[in-house]
């Protein structure tokens, strides 16, 4: 007989919460602090001048080129400042479109719309990234770029998809703000498209608490970015050792990072291998144990076991009421679990849907696009279907045996509790 559920009377699976879902957070500690301090005694919390300057941003910069093994990386103030700025050093604006997977956070959508540009979505597969089956749909004369998202953790399939950007002249830009540390087939996320952009916002893998990065292998790209966050200049030349011409600057934007999110970020590199070990490992023996023990469970697809970084466990129920009686249930047991962006597709929010922005005249969706862009609710499908009943259980760097055991016996006690699934 197993236990009785806690949603019912029983004693639950775990006497506390989780660990909190804040990878890099839950690993900050004294490194990060001195670090920070140091700038502020510096008196130069500015990254290209100050009293006491102290690099910290370059430094930063650097020890992400040397992971990454690419040779620019430009530290910016948000992820979604680095995709504007690399939508901006690609060229796109007024009168293009961007693919956009139905799954992701409003900001890689917004972004597109914040360059002028117009997002069409395509839909996702079983591993709720872009499904590349779906580009052909989408695609038209006006498409210019086309943004992968590799949700929380787990690889696109980046093999058709560069196929299909080449074959049709476009761009590829990875937005990997979930999931530093992914790779596909033996390659690292954000190095395989033109470009690549990174967050570290409170709950990423790796947090300053605000701050993003731009990678590429395109001097000529690298240029453009740098100019674009920094006001149109280009400084510190002789690092970089790209030649520019002067006469071909524009305008552009602040989108710079400060000394001391480069100094947080610095110590935060240094732990990235132990919560990237830590979770893979723990993610793979939870989900081992669950098939064992659950043999018809549905786990979220994966594209590529060995690159999936195992930060979520996603299980597929039945229908959206199912996972919602199951997300009680786990809750209650002390076992958190959601529906990602609150089971609905990123083309559901109404700023998106109606095409609302805070220019006149419904810039930029006004653009007199050939194939005019609608947006309908059954547009994508499997994202409508898929994210309103997949659950998603945090795994975090800091869990203990323990913690996996209880993981493990709360799930299955909930699902055949539940008579979701029978042993």
């Amino acid at each position: 007989m197993m236990d009785p559920l806690a949603i019912r009377g029983g004693k639950p699976a775990r006497s506390t919460p989780l660990p909190p879902n804040y990878p890099g957070a839950v690993l900050m500690g004294e490194e990060e602090a001195l670090a920070a301090a140091e700038v502020v005694k510096a008196r130069s919390p500015f990254r290209y001048y100050g009293i006491e300057g102290r690099h910290a941003v370059e430094t930063f910069e650097n020890t992400m080129a040397e992971k990454l093994q690419v040779p620019y990386v430009l530290g910016v103030s948000s992820c979604t400042a680095a995709l504007i700025t690399a939508m901006k050093a690609l060229g796109i604006g007024y009168g293009d479109k961007v693919i956009v997977p139905a799954v992701t956070f409003m900001a890689t959508a917004g972004a597109v719309v914040c360059c002028n540009a117009v997002p069409v979505f395509a839909d996702v597969d079983e591993s709720l990234n872009l499904a590349p089956g779906d580009l052909e749909r989408v695609y038209d004369e006006d498409v210019k770029a086309i943004i992968t998202v590799p949700v929380l953790g787990s690889p696109c399939h980046m093999v058709p998809i560069l196929e299909f950007a080449r074959r049709h002249n476009l761009y590829v830009i990875e937005d990997v703000a979930q999931s530093c540390g992914v790779t596909y087939k033996g390659r690292t996320a954000g190095t395989m498209g033109d470009i690549g952009v990174f967050s570290f916002q409170m709950n990423k893998i790796l947090t300053s608490g605000e701050g993003g990065a731009i990678v590429t292998k395109r001097a000529d790209l690298f240029e453009r970015a740098v100019r674009y966050h920094d006001q149109g200049l280009f400084r510190q030349k002789e690092r970089y050792g790209i030649e520019t011409d002067e006469t071909a600057a524009f305008t552009g934007q602040n989108y710079r990072m400060s000394e001391l999110t480069g100094a947080v970020l610095v110590e935060q590199w240094k732990k990235l291998d132990f919560i990237l070990e830590g979770m893979k490992q723990r993610h793979s023996s939870i989900v081992s144990r669950l098939r064992s023990e659950l043999p018809s469970i549905r786990l979220r697809a994966v594209i590529d076991e060995e690159g999936d970084i195992g930060s979520s466990l996603g299980i597929i129920l039945s229908d959206a009421g199912t996972a919602q009686a199951v997300a009680g249930a786990l809750g209650a047991e002390n076992i958190s679990a959601f529906t990602l962006y609150g089971g609905k597709p990123v083309y559901m929010l109404p700023q998106f849907f109606h095409q609302r922005t805070a220019d006149k005249d419904g810039f930029p969706y006004n653009y007199p696009f050939k194939n005019p862009v609608r947006y309908t609710e059954d547009m994508c499908p499997r994202a409508v279907d898929l994210l309103a009943r997949t659950l998603f259980i945090p795994v975090s760097p800091l869990l203990g045996d323990q913690d996996e055991d209880e993981i493990v016996g709360g799930l299955v006690k909930v699902l055949v509790g539940l008579n979701v699934l029978e042993r």
